[in-house]
């Protein structure tokens, strides 16, 4: 489970609820205070929400973005229905995003963390229009590694029969006892061995945990475990890209991410003293690492009268 700096938006930050064709999604939204060079749409991990943006919003502001953290549908504060998997299938949550970058009418770079990176690959290959480009933030080419995904079966299995309360006292009942003190990094989003070490806010990551539709949880899990090498695809996608991580990864091996960077073609950024969330390891170094690709990209076309840019 990532674990953000706080859950209380800095100044600055406007919460509210994100109208769309779609429905309403809870988004933490910022405005550049620097002449605006653009706006990002943040697509937050598995177990994550939109507050694992919360430092990257006031250094993207001064670089003069504009930054819409969002949760996806059944993800914290997005309601979702709790028992039918239905809406969460990766192409339903893909529309999701097509949708969410069409209420803020303009063309978006999109980041996408980890399974918010799948998420944010499959709205790009339905349609790629609304982007100005796309940054996959510790999110592989397939499947979660091996230890991952053993991680992510008990996480479903426990869902299956048991309460989400209870599967939160389970999880806090595994927690070693040398964990108790702050680490220095996020061990990332998908090891349930150490998902809040250190935290003195636990009341706000349980009521985070308890807020999850276990439908979303489940069909996202078994996503993160099956999805296909979908880079080829990519790459044919016309879009600047950017791959971006910290310099040591559990869910996707950093190699892993190089290659992929190399078969996309894209910009590659690791970000040293990081591990699987460098948004909130190193929010700083991130912050600048994606607003340079950013300064980067070729300026938004404007549409023309029959819609087409």
């Amino acid at each position: 489970m990532s674990r953000p700096p706080s859950f209380v938006p800095p100044p600055g930050v406007r919460a509210y609820r994100l109208a769309t064709a779609r429905g309403d999604f809870a988004v933490l939204d910022a405005a550049p205070t620097a002449p605006p060079r653009g706006t990002a749409l943040l697509l937050p991990g598995f177990t994550g929400s939109k507050e694992d943006f919360i430092a990257l919003h006031e250094p993207l502001a001064a670089a003069g973005y504009r930054t819409v953290a969002v949760d996806g549908r059944g993800q914290y504060e997005t309601p979702g229905p709790p028992d039918d998997e239905t809406p969460y299938a990766q192409a339903e949550l893909a529309r999701d995003v097509l949708a969410q970058a069409a209420a803020l009418d303009t063309p978006v770079h999109l980041v996408g963390h980890s399974l918010g990176g799948q998420i944010a690959r499959a709205a790009v290959l339905l349609d790629p229009t609304p982007f100005r480009s796309l940054t996959l933030m510790s999110s592989g080419p397939a499947q979660v590694s091996v230890p991952q995904q053993q991680r992510v079966k008990l996480l479903r299995d426990a869902l299956a029969v048991m309460s989400m309360a209870d599967v939160w006292e389970a999880i806090q009942a595994m927690e070693p006892p040398e964990q108790s003190t702050p680490s220095n990094h996020d061990s990332g989003d998908l090891d349930s061995g150490d998902l809040d070490a250190g935290l003195d806010d636990r009341a706000d990551l349980r009521r985070r945990w308890l807020a999850n539709s276990p439908a979303q949880l489940i069909a996202t899990g078994r996503q993160l475990c099956t999805e296909p090498d979908r880079v080829p695809e990519l790459a044919a996608v016309p879009l600047p890209m950017h791959v971006i991580s910290g310099d040591r990864d559990d869910a996707w091996p950093v190699p892993l991410l190089d290659d992929m960077a190399v078969r996309l073609d894209a910009r590659r950024t690791v970000v040293r003293g990081a591990e699987h969330s460098p948004n909130t390891d190193r929010p700083q170094d991130t912050a600048e690492a994606l607003a340079r690709f950013w300064d980067e990209c070729p300026p938004a076309q404007a549409a023309t009268p029959d819609g087409k840019s």
